[in-house]
């Protein structure tokens, strides 16, 4: 087994959709989460796309500031981008980096804020 199976599985399991893009703002790949959130929203397969098509002139514009931010140092790799209050949650834009610590991609995360309520280590 690769190495980027066990990446890619994480990635898929993780509740946070997760849409990865390359520095051409294009979205090569979307975990499972994502899938089922926004293909179903914009109903079209998202793969290739520039995400430029899918925000406000705004957002889009502080997207790239981000990037851009990214670029001018290998410690800049995290912005808080908004919460969303509906979801309890914060979204981040996070850097995707080589083995160089060059710049080759980003990512949006989520970090949800409403504590768990199952049982701890419940298996039923």
């Amino acid at each position: 087994m690769e190495l980027v199976d066990y990446f890619k599985g994480v990635i898929d399991t993780a509740k946070s959709p997760i849409v990865i893009c390359d520095l051409d703002y294009k979205i090569i790949y979307m975990n499972k989460s994502a899938v089922k959130i926004y293909q179903t929203r914009w109903k079209n397969d998202m793969y290739g796309t520039s995400i430029h098509c899918y925000f406000d002139e705004e957002a889009f514009s502080q997207l790239d500031m981000s990037v851009e931010w990214f670029k001018e140092d290998k410690n800049n790799n995290r912005v808080f981008a908004f919460h969303d209050d509906k979801e309890n949650q914060d979204v981040y834009i996070r850097a995707i980096r080589d083995q160089n610590g060059d710049l080759i991609g980003f990512f949006n995360y989520h970090e949800f804020r409403d504590p768990e309520k199952g049982k701890e280590y419940d298996l039923d």
